[in-house]
């Protein structure tokens, strides 16, 4: 199917992008399996799919922007980690990547644990039936509100962040007669592969007790001393959309050393390592994550090589994937409004969204794909910039992309590998309305977190 082009902007024979884009354009009616959630596809018309549903019909159902989660592949990604890393060691799924009722009682089922780092993750997951004992709370600045009622509702661990939080989770626990399970987060001064603003384990950030200097030493014997703290483990998170373990290898390294250290100093072996998240997912063709059982096996591996050299018995591994399992199995749906083409440049696509629900370009420099999804096209590619509605210079969803030429008004188009920290991210911005996430599975579609609305944004205004 094809429409008359109108007047664009230059075609790939004319201009190629600078930066972000990593070759020619291909077929632009195929949907790359290694970005899109693993039940899309097209039907005979060329009309894109979910779990069996035309996106047409889930536009004029629920609207647009609108988050399209896959259920079945959310399921399946669960699963693969869980049997990746198998009974000798606990996979947390990180609620900061995306949370709602829906999605803790599908982590329950399936048999993953969860990581929340908030009072409202926290109230979320309990809401939805998480036992309390399968969810682990993170967090630099805990508020002494937080850390009673995670206390008081039984919390598998609590992450320590910093002396301070030592003294108050103790203190707390304390008080209400508990012996608290903990880990401390140490920062290794390894730094990942990334963006700079979500590299999380060199030392100068927020996050973590450092290792340098002797800090995190200290940091575990006061943990020790204290009766109403149980020291379980220690704590290492490195980044975000990491694509090899050689920094995990680094980490580990420094973690198990400290390990041995605490053995030698105090004779106690501590019974669990937990190596953070972060391992990236393809936003692009040209991203290659590793699956679940790879990861697995390159991290049972360090951890025992590490331990064998250390003379230290192999502790409990535990892993926090959220983007990894979150992230593929969703796509944004929006309708394309203004076209502006500008000569000898690119041309401009604005759809009905923007930095509001994906504020990732603007704020990371984040890549990602789109395609035409309401129909196929024989045009030729034309490169393109994919905007949002904000009054913002930076409201940019696709920085550079390949659409069809003949793209019109109306026409239904789709970034993928958007379920992780889109909508946890997602703002008011211009009094933008936060869209719905829809899980679709088997042929059915149903509104998991629904769309926000006037009323929604008036209710809170009191003036």
């Amino acid at each position: 199917m094809s429409r008359s082009a109108h007047p664009a902007g230059p075609r790939y024979a004319d201009v190629l992008p600078e930066g972000h884009y990593s070759g020619p354009p291909t077929d632009l009616n195929t949907l790359d399996p290694k970005v899109w959630a693993r039940t899309v596809g097209r039907n005979t018309d060329g009309v894109a799919t979910v779990g069996g549903l035309e996106v047409t019909r889930l536009a004029e159902e629920f609207g647009t922007p609108a988050y399209i989660l896959d259920e079945d592949d959310f399921r399946a990604r669960c699963r693969a980690w869980a049997e990746a890393f198998g009974a000798d060691a606990d996979v947390f799924y990180a609620g900061k990547a995306f949370l709602s009722r829906a999605v803790v009682r599908w982590l329950h089922e399936e048999g993953l644990n969860l990581d929340v780092c908030s009072g409202g993750e926290l109230a979320t997951a309990l809401d939805a039936g998480m036992p309390a004992d399968r969810i682990a709370f993170h967090g630099n600045n805990k508020s002494p509100e937080e850390i009673e009622r995670a206390i008081r509702a039984g919390v598998g661990r609590i992450v320590l962040d910093s002396f301070q939080e030592i003294v108050r989770v103790a203190h707390t626990a304390r008080e209400l007669g508990v012996r608290q399970r903990v880990q401390i987060r140490v920062t290794v001064g390894v730094e990942a592969h990334t963006h700079e603003f979500i590299a999380t384990a060199h030392e100068d950030q927020k996050f973590g007790i450092p290792l340098a200097g002797g800090q995190a030493a200290e940091a575990v014997r006061r943990a020790l001393a204290l009766d109403s703290l149980e020291l379980i483990g220690i704590h290492s998170h490195i980044g975000s959309q990491i694509f090899d373990t050689s920094g995990f290898e680094v980490a580990a390294h420094r973690v198990i050393g400290l390990l041995r250290q605490i053995r030698d100093e105090h004779g106690v072996e501590l019974p669990e390592i937990d190596l953070g998240g972060g391992l990236g997912i393809a936003y692009t063709p040209a991203d290659d994550p590793r699956e679940p059982h790879h990861i697995a096996k390159a991290l049972h591996e360090i951890v025992t090589r590490e331990c064998e050299s250390a003379g230290l018995r192999t502790p409990r591994i535990s892993v926090e994937p959220g983007r990894a399992i979150v992230g593929p199995t969703a796509f944004t749906l929006y309708e394309v409004g203004t076209i502006k083409p500008l000569d000898g440049l690119r041309t401009y696509v604005s759809v009905d969204g923007g930095m509001s629900d994906n504020i990732r370009t603007a704020l990371y420099d984040a890549e990602y794909s789109v395609a035409l999804v309401s129909r196929t096209s024989d045009a030729e590619p034309m490169l393109s910039r994919v905007v949002g509605k904000h009054c913002e210079s930076g409201d940019i969803v696709v920085r550079d992309a390949f659409l069809p030429a003949d793209l019109a008004p109306g026409d239904l188009i789709a970034v993928p590998a958007t379920g992780a920290y889109c909508r946890s991210m997602a703002s008011n911005y211009n009094h933008a309305l936060r869209p719905p996430v829809v899980a679709v599975a088997d042929g059915a579609a149903r509104v998991i977190v629904r769309r926000e609305t006037e009323e929604d944004l008036l209710r809170l205004d009191v003036g």
